[in-house]
């Protein structure tokens, strides 16, 4: 029995949920997004989004949870949105932005120059005496992801010093190096 799948999604005020064949439409203020599904039966209720599945089979089971979670997702995002915070730990290592382009000093010989996607909203914050901070906000939780993994990749944290691209808030395990 899926717990997550059983339970419904409420739809906040402002927030609109259609669903025509096997794709779900969500609309809110922030922006739309849709997504398509299959397996399982989708309806809109008084005021909230319940998932069924036709049997028990495994594949059914499976699809349940996840498709009631992304949809929770897509109206978590067009109502209050998803934000990712990436802070960069080394000497000389620096973040701008103008505009929409990411600039990166990862110690390389060279600049990182990304183009983020027009959803994605991007902050950098850089104060005296802190590590610079890349702040991703949108609407979409997936896409919000997939850039800072992206970013991220760029210098992943090292064990020994932490030194690195790491999300704000992560545990790194760090290893004691040699003794002499």
């Amino acid at each position: 029995m899926s717990r997550i799948g059983n339970s419904p999604v409420k739809i906040p005020e402002g927030v609109t949920v259609e669903v025509k064949d096997s794709l779900v439409t969500v609309k809110g203020k922030l922006g739309e997004l849709t997504q398509e599904f299959s397996g399982i039966d989708i309806k809109v209720e008084d005021g909230s989004v319940v998932l069924e599945r036709p049997s028990d089979e495994n594949k059914h089971k499976s699809k349940h949870g996840l498709y009631r979670a992304l949809i929770n997702n897509m109206v978590e995002g067009v109502t209050n949105g998803w934000t990712k915070e990436l802070e960069l730990v080394g000497v000389g290592y620096r973040a701008s932005n103008q505009g929409q382009k990411l600039d990166l000093a990862l110690g390389f010989s060279h600049n990182i120059v990304l183009d983020i996607a027009p959803e994605v909203k991007i902050e950098t914050i850089s104060e005296k005496g802190k590590n610079p901070i890349v702040k991703l906000t949108s609407h979409d939780k997936q896409l919000v992801g997939q850039v800072a993994a992206k970013i991220r990749g760029f210098r992943k944290p090292e064990p020994y010093k932490g030194k690195g691209v790491k999300f704000v808030g992560e545990q790194l395990r760090r290893k004691a190096g040699k003794s002499a």
